[in-house]
């Protein structure tokens, strides 16, 4: 139950609350948004992004240590969150294809923010990016140190390893990058001396350190993360002249009233006690923790009824436009635009592309739901519109940046 004058719904804040019944987001109202821009929209804070960058600085002044921020883009490219964030240096940018670097360029950045880790690299990847000399490279495969040397021997690069452990929300290994599987990320410890020798061979230095593990961690896995780092630390004491340790992303938001927020300062202490007197630049990219809370997508109610003991709410977008909780098994929490008179109950929201597995969420409560009232799904600003396909050739949306 929550405290006495407290809200109950345990996602409100600030920017994010009901006002006389009325849904309101970043100072607008969702309903009116509705109508403006129709549904399915996503819509964006600016104030929010801010927010929880600065957020992120301000645990990571408290390691003693030179830092960069990176925002791993492929959370969401959306052009004018990039603009933002370059116009206003808010941070660097984490890429993962050519593609995504030059849009990143295209939106303000220079090749000199850009730190660039990707999987299966191809001929025609490489061929693109030793274009970009000031582009920073991570390489994640033997194979990629070779090709790369061939290409543009005695660059400055990166080397990312495989720890051999994940850490990812609950207790989900499909949030694992690494773990007791085998995955397709980054140089285990028994390719680790192939990897050195083959960039020493093709005069390649290797000033940064990268690894990451997983996606979505909270508070409750701050020590397997802790464990991860120290593994890490013993990657990183057999280069000499490493410059920079590079510790991906992950950081994760609340997704149920289960959850709690993410302590950065103990965050920021597990950096500080693993690489805190290594002399290295700590480099972080988070995407979820810096866009996820600040989206909502907006869809409407088209079909409310009961089949058999279950109360259906049927809405114009699908998981094409949300893939998370069908992909990954992460909850989404549907709330109403407008909050109508009645007790809740439990009802199943479905999404309208033709496939089983087209579900948000299951048995949450909501209050009276009417067809054509407005839902917002929250927590979308990060891996939703991003990872949109047209799948059932309902891949059509819009996308708004409230400042």
């Amino acid at each position: 139950m929550p405290e006495p004058g407290a809200s109950p719904f345990w996602w409100e804040r600030d920017q994010l609350h009901y006002d006389k019944g009325h849904l309101r987001f970043a100072g607008e109202k969702v309903q009116a948004i509705a109508r403006r821009f129709g549904t399915p929209t996503f819509v964006y804070s600016a104030s929010r992004i801010r927010e929880n960058l600065a957020r992120i600085r301000e645990a990571l002044e408290t390691i003693g240590r030179p830092y960069r921020l990176h925002y791993a883009m492929k959370a969401n490219r959306f052009a004018p969150i990039l603009t933002l964030m370059a116009n206003e240096k808010l941070c660097g940018i984490d890429a993962c294809a050519p593609e995504e670097v030059m849009h990143a360029m295209g939106c303000g950045f220079k090749e000199s923010d850009i730190s660039y880790t990707a999987t299966a690299v191809s001929n025609s990847d490489l061929d693109t990016l030793v274009r970009f000399k000031k582009l920073h490279i991570n390489c994640d495969a033997v194979s990629t140190l070779r090709r790369l040397g061939q290409r543009d021997p005695g660059r400055d690069i990166g080397l990312r390893i495989n720890p051999a452990m994940g850490v990812g929300y609950g207790e989900n290994e499909l949030l694992h990058y690494s773990g007791n599987a085998t995955t397709k990320f980054g140089i285990y410890r028994e390719q680790f001396d192939e990897a050195l020798e083959t960039a020493a061979k093709h005069r390649l230095s290797i000033t940064t350190l990268h690894l990451h593990t997983g996606c979505g961690y909270l508070g409750k896995q701050l020590p397997v993360w802790e464990q991860i780092l120290t593994e890490a630390k013993t990657f990183a004491d057999r280069i000499p002249g490493l410059k920079t340790i590079n510790l991906g992303g992950g950081l994760g938001v609340p997704h149920t009233s289960r959850d709690t927020p993410l302590d950065l300062k103990a965050w920021a202490a597990v950096i500080k006690n693993v690489f805190g007197d290594s002399g290295l630049t700590i480099e972080i990219e988070p995407g979820d923790y810096i866009a996820k809370d600040a989206g909502l997508l907006i869809l409407t109610a088209n079909t409310v009824e009961t089949r058999q003991t279950t109360r259906y709410i049927g809405v114009d977008g699908g998981f094409n436009l949300a893939v998370e909780p069908a992909f990954y098994h992460l909850p989404f929490e549907p709330v109403a635009v407008r909050l109508r008179p009645g007790a809740p109950c439990p009802v199943t929201v479905a999404g309208n592309i033709n496939e089983a597995l087209d579900i948000f969420a299951e048995n949450i409560w909501l209050p009276p739901i009417q067809e054509e009232d407005a839902l917002a799904l929250i927590n979308a600003g990060a891996y939703a519109s991003s990872m949109s396909s047209n799948h059932c050739m309902r891949g059509k949306f819009r996308e708004v940046l409230l400042f």
